[in-house]
């Protein structure tokens, strides 16, 4: 009998030490400024866990599982871009504002190139990401940084705009489907206390909506306008199966992008974290959370494309419809900015891309007639 026990002690002693030691060869903590510990799978993590993890990086923002790498702005490759020096000591504000029914200014800038790159998600990689129209900055490629951006040109109606703004390649059959123009990209109060909002940070990017969401997550999005329009036909959140064929019948989409910055960081290891959108505390009153007290512009994407009639040829580069996303990546002139934002958003005007609101003529314009600082 004492052999049994004995026996039976040492197969539960071994059990135990065998699931000690996978516990530390199969996963590493890792923590940066202040994120939780997450584990990481590792040579013995056992599969299921390892799909797990799979899934986390799944939804990070690409159909292809997206690990950080080493990259000019991220040189140890965690993922983590700290911001230098980090905003600390705001309180998000409830209080009620004067009553302004505009405050947005709008950045006018056209499709510039097209590539299967994303500086973004896959930093220095080229190949791996599906395939991106570029508006905004002219060299944004798979290498770019805050500092290279800030070398480049543009195709936005102000020079000081370097940033770059990207989206999945629409096409019809296999023929690749650009905008044509100007797009429309509006910087708006997200919260109610317009007067609040400050220009971003040089460097901050961060991506909107993901390419695995479904059907019902797209149409859920907390950054979701109207969906797909064309003619009359509204609210599609896949294409319309078919769009009248008058010339200037386009299809539009407007998405619009978290507000709410955590002060800390310009970028965290899936693209959003950092951001978030700003909470309705009342009839007409959104605020930015104690997790995310910095407000921000709210980017809202208002996008043309040339296409109509027949819509069953016409996909995404990530797919169907509701796997539309978009990513931002700031790279403005500061001072410019810094302009457009006091004159515009908390000025509490309906600007357009100089920074002039016509229905308010007497307060004049942030840019002159080359949409530069005076």
């Amino acid at each position: 009998m004492a052999e049994r026990i004995s026996r039976s002690t040492l197969v539960s002693a071994l059990v135990v030490i065998a699931a000690l030691a996978l516990v530390v060869t199969g996963f590493t903590a890792i923590t940066r400024a202040g994120a939780p510990a997450e584990a990481v799978p590792g040579a013995g993590a056992p599969a299921q866990v390892s799909r797990v993890m799979q899934g986390t990086q799944h939804t990070q923002g690409h159909a292809v599982a997206a690990a950080p790498v080493p990259s000019g702005d991220d040189p140890d490759g965690d993922g983590y871009i700290p911001a230098i020096p980090p905003v600390t000591g705001v309180q998000p504000s409830t209080e009620i504002p004067p009553h302004r029914y505009f405050h947005e200014f709008q950045a006018n800038c056209s499709v510039d190139h097209t590539g299967s790159v994303d500086p973004i998600v896959y930093p220095g990689q080229t190949g791996k990401s599906h395939h991106h129209t570029f508006m905004g900055n002219d060299t944004t490629d798979e290498n770019s940084t805050t500092a290279s951006l800030g070398a480049g040109g543009t195709a936005c109606k102000a020079p000081g705009d370097l940033s770059a703004y990207w989206m999945p390649t629409l096409y019809k059959g296999d023929q690749e489907v650009r905008p044509v123009g100007p797009q429309t990209i509006y910087y708006k109060a997200g919260v109610t206390d317009y007067r609040t909002v400050r220009p971003f940070p040089k460097g901050l990017r961060f991506v909107v909506g993901s390419p695995t969401q479904t059907a019902a997550e797209f149409r859920d999005h907390p950054g979701m306008v109207e969906g797909y329009e064309c003619g009359e036909s509204y609210h599609n959140y896949e294409f319309p199966a078919t769009c009248p064929t008058s010339r200037d019948t386009q299809l539009n989409l407007r998405m619009q992008a978290p507000s709410c910055w955590d002060g800390k960081h310009l970028d965290t290891p899936d693209h959003k974290a950092h951001m978030t959108y700003p909470i309705v505390m009342g009839a007409n009153q959104d605020v930015c959370p104690a997790s995310h007290p910095v407000a921000l512009p709210m980017i809202e994407f208002k996008m043309s494309w040339p296409v109509n009639g027949d819509m069953s040829q016409v996909r995404l580069a990530s797919g169907t419809g509701h796997s539309f996303h978009y990513d931002f990546f700031n790279a403005w002139d500061g001072a410019t900015l810094d302009a457009m934002v006091g004159h515009c958003i908390v000025g509490g005007l309906q600007c357009d891309a100089r920074g002039y609101d016509q229905n308010n003529p007497g307060e004049g314009a942030a840019l002159n007639e080359n949409y530069e600082l005076p």
